[in-house]
């Protein structure tokens, strides 16, 4: 009775089986190891091995594959050799696990988490030995005579999707950058609106209401990623521009070119166009001081003139501005750029100095985006020591003083100046030699 009562005597059938630690079956597996098994040699279209590494680094971000295994990718990828990718051939590569961690910096877990999150995404499949071992030969002229491991044979079975999704890849890119230069068209067009009947002093609830809709369609733009969303708001505030133009030009019409009496007279010799009423946009003769942070008196105000007729913000031309920072520089495609093209040149520095998205939309929305652009590359001349803590905190701290009304970059621009005459960095080293 008491045998009955007994764990050993109950029959076995009963219970689960031990695990056999042999791999689970998924769908996308099964997937991975059916494309795996048609392999036979490259694709069409492919003339080397490298051709499907670069196809599946270009179509990563639209297929949810993240920098981290695509660098597990490019690892695996370079113990294959050319004859490994001809027909009759399979790219099997087999590097230790201990090699794996020590090459890509994993522990054991996070190795297996790699692995298995490239086979879940059809992206390599497993030839696994009987005793679980990763090991291969080779015969006198390179070829695998046996191999278990890592089969790279799906990339090339997936190589005409890579390449069809980096090509929508890169129409999206150019269709929303597009659409950026026709917002910032419209935006400026609005400003320019709202500016004239400041001047006119055109009043309304209507041109309040164009203020506060164009600012909010701006602001919600900089979050979109997508250009049909982006397209909508385009469309959107272009139709606005257009209305308040034809509006304007009505009012006009019926109304004095002129304003009445000297106070309605517009002050041509002092304003400066701007969105940015938060900042100072008039540099004032009182603003300079024995150190010379102001204007240049020596500069002509013919010169100032002309250079206003190119397009300044605050003080500064674009062609200027990518003279003065060399780093801006570098993302620019010509000597003589536009604004959109400073502004986009800046949006890829920015990853440079370690400054995040959500910082830089802070920076456009409350300088706008040429007037931050000049702040990056302000931050971007400066010396690493510069820095208490890193280049982000010190543009943190530029967008925190520009809310608050405290920021006056056009002495920093013209300390710059001074700096990138030959005269200046003569007397610097002469300085720096005695």
């Amino acid at each position: 009775m008491a045998q009955e009562n007994c764990a050993h005597g109950a029959p076995r059938e009963r219970f689960a089986r031990p695990p056999t630690g042999f791999r689970r079956w998924s769908p996308n597996l099964l997937r991975t190891e059916r494309a795996a098994a048609a392999f036979a040699g490259l694709p069409q279209g492919a003339t080397v091995p490298g051709q499907l590494l670069a196809a599946i680094k270009e179509a990563a971000p639209l297929i949810g594959v993240s920098p981290r295994l695509v660098h597990a990718v490019d690892w695996l990828f370079r113990f294959t050799q050319p004859q490994d990718w001809q027909p009759g051939s399979r790219p099997i590569v087999w590097p230790s696990a201990r090699m794996q961690q020590e090459a890509l910096g994993l522990s054991p877990a996070q190795a297996k988490v790699i692995n298995r999150s490239l086979i879940e995404l059809g992206l390599i499949s497993m030839k696994d030995s009987p005793n679980g071992k990763r090991y291969g030969k080779r015969d006198p002229k390179g070829r695998i005579i046996e191999a278990y491991g890592f089969d790279l044979s799906p990339l090339a079975a997936r190589y005409a999707e890579f390449r069809r999704l980096a090509e929508q890849g890169r129409a999206e890119r150019l269709a929303m950058g597009r659409l950026r230069r026709r917002a910032t068209i419209a935006k400026k067009a609005i400003v320019q609106i709202l500016e004239t009947v400041a001047e006119y002093g055109l009043d309304g609830e209507e041109w309040a209401a164009l203020r506060r809709d164009s600012a909010a369609i701006g602001a919600a733009l900089k979050a979109v990623e997508r250009s049909d969303e982006m397209e909508v708001g385009v469309i959107s505030l272009e139709r606005r521009q257009r209305l308040a133009r034809e509006q304007l030009e009505t009012l006009l019409g019926v109304v004095d070119s002129s304003p009445k009496g000297p106070e309605n007279q517009p002050h041509y010799n002092n304003y400066k166009p701007t969105s940015y009423p938060q900042e100072d946009t008039v540099i004032a003769a009182k603003g300079c001081n024995g150190g010379g942070e102001g204007p240049d008196p020596s500069q002509p105000r013919q010169e100032k003139r002309k250079r206003s007729e190119k397009g300044m913000v605050h003080g500064i031309a674009p062609d200027e501005l990518a003279q003065l920072a060399p780093k801006l520089r570098s993302y620019l495609h010509r000597p003589s750029p536009t604004w959109p093209e400073i502004t986009d040149a800046a949006d890829w520095l920015r990853t440079d100095l370690g400054i995040s998205k959500p910082l830089w939309g802070d920076a456009c929305l409350t300088l706008g985006r040429e007037l931050a652009a000049v702040a990056l590359a302000v931050v971007s001349t400066k010396d690493p020591a510069h820095f208490t803590v890193s280049p982000g905190g010190y543009f943190h701290g530029m967008v925190t003083k520009a809310r608050a009304g405290e920021l006056h970059l056009e002495r920093t621009i013209w300390a710059l100046r001074r700096a990138d005459r030959p005269e200046t960095r003569l007397r610097q080293t002469r300085q720096d030699r005695g």
